[in-house]
């Protein structure tokens, strides 16, 4: 004896349980409680100051397969 076990497809689309124009009221409705930082200004560093890099022990097999920085 075979037993089919099959789940049988929905013959109607299944109903969206919120609408798109009531995700984006909600997120409004959010937008009060998230806290975006004041953007600040990275210091540049001219290229002469920088002499090579600091890559730690546990990741310097991926250096090593850089043409750039394994020689």
């Amino acid at each position: 004896m075979v037993v089919s076990m099959t789940t049988p497809l929905p013959t109607a689309p299944l109903d969206d349980p919120e609408s798109l124009a009531e995700l984006i009221g909600d997120c409004r409705k959010m937008a009060a409680h998230w806290e975006v930082p004041a953007e600040k200004e990275s210091a540049r560093v001219s290229p002469a100051s920088l002499h090579g890099i600091t890559v730690p022990a546990a990741s310097s097999h991926v250096v090593e397969g850089m043409a750039d920085y394994a020689d």
